[in-house]
């Protein structure tokens, strides 16, 4: 048996000058919910009641309702004033009850912000129904501008991120071009090998950037074009490795490849290729002088089972947990001054899911790390053949 929704009041304000009209529909909300199992909520109402403008006034400036049921006509004012003069007038819902409609007053109505029209008499059912209508709507707009304010939030991390990201390395370029237009090593151009070999370096490390972020936008906009084929994975392990063997050779890490001859699977050529060379840099990057990485592949079970492992830095606990974020990049005494664009892992992972996979690491900091992937075979589209 399903877990019941969570309870949540909404406080509705009914203001007519008849008492029997107000006390009516108050007893035909008591003890009605309406279930939104859209919002997980089930919706109750909580009611309370004014007789005049005044009065109502005074009630919406004291405390904003959810909802708003006015009369049209009261002793002192119209409904119409009432919304005219009402504080706040946009953060409640407002249903008209008129014993004269006309098509003027629901104009006139409907520009002040009015949801809807009950009109007298009505019956408890017509109450509860066009009140169940308003519950809705209400919800729908709280569920609106909550995607709008964390899609604001994320569109500001985003930026901050990125331009903190640009912003160093766009200032040592910045910076050296100063150095050699005022010529501060002399007229000879090899003094400024050293200077310019880093502007290269810098600027390479903002196009990764670039270059990771368009993946990952095309990854998570569904458009990324795909061409699946049959791929052989021994040959795609030895060009990793091959990516990565002047890195290795710098830091003295022996890279071990174990991949049966004739392994092969339907994919993405290239994302087999992100997925290896990403797991073997990451393998060499954060080890240490002297160390190992192995890439291991092999078929089990109607998968392809992948573990790259190394003898590197390692994680903590804290760091393991926020390993696949966004712009995470690890920062210790062992890592500060190793680059990167904090978005590999989390494409990595994305790309992993297309397969219908996960990744599952173990980490002990200062021993080494294991990724340990499993990967199925690609569905292809019934109008198109793998590509032998």
């Amino acid at each position: 048996m399903p877990d019941p929704l969570p309870v949540h009041p909404l406080d509705v304000l009914i203001v007519d000058d008849e008492a029997g009209m107000r006390a009516g529909a108050a007893r035909s909300l008591e003890g009605f919910s309406v279930a939104l199992p859209d919002f997980n909520e089930t919706v109750t109402f909580a009611v309370r009641s004014a007789s005049t403008g005044e009065e109502a006034l005074a009630q919406l400036k004291a405390k904003s309702p959810d909802i708003l049921l006015l009369d049209y006509k009261l002793p002192d004012m119209t409904g119409i004033d009432v919304l005219a003069a009402a504080p706040g007038a946009g953060d409640f819902l407002t249903i008209m009850i008129t014993a004269f409609a006309s098509l003027e007053v629901a104009v006139t109505a409907t520009k002040r912000g009015a949801f809807d029209f009950l009109a007298k008499p009505f019956t408890p059912e017509e109450l509860r129904a066009t009140i169940s209508k308003a519950a809705r709507s209400i919800y729908l707009h709280r569920k609106a501008r909550k995607l709008e304010e964390e899609k604001r939030q994320v569109r500001f991390e985003f930026i901050s991120v990125l331009a903190h990201e640009l912003k160093s390395p766009l200032a040592a370029v910045e910076g050296y071009m100063h150095l050699m237009k005022e010529r501060m090593k002399g007229p000879e151009l090899e003094s400024y090998d050293s200077m310019i070999e880093r502007s290269v370096t810098r600027i390479g490390g903002m196009r990764k950037l670039v270059m990771d972020l368009l993946d990952l936008t095309r990854l998570e906009s569904g458009k990324k074009k795909r061409t699946l084929e049959t791929v052989d994975l021994a040959k795609a392990a030895a060009l990793a490795a091959e990516g990565v063997a002047a890195m290795a050779e710098a830091k003295k890490v022996a890279v071990e490849l174990k991949v049966p001859a004739g392994l092969s699977m339907t994919a993405d050529a290239g994302e087999v290729d992100m997925i290896l060379s990403n797991l073997l840099t990451n393998a060499v990057k954060y080890n240490r002088e002297g160390g190992r990485a192995a890439l291991e592949l092999e078929r089990s079970g109607g998968a392809i089972a992948l573990r790259c492992s190394d003898t590197g830095i390692g994680m903590t606990e804290e760091e393991l947990g926020r390993l696949f974020g966004e712009f995470v990049r690890m920062k210790n005494e062992h890592t500060r001054n190793i680059d990167g664009s904090g978005l590999g892992l989390s494409i990595l992972k994305k790309v992993v899911k297309l397969y219908g996979g996960d990744v599952k690491v173990r980490s002990r900091y200062g021993e080494g790390t294991v990724f340990e992937l499993t990967l199925k075979d690609a569905p292809v589209p019934a109008a198109v053949e793998p590509v032998h």
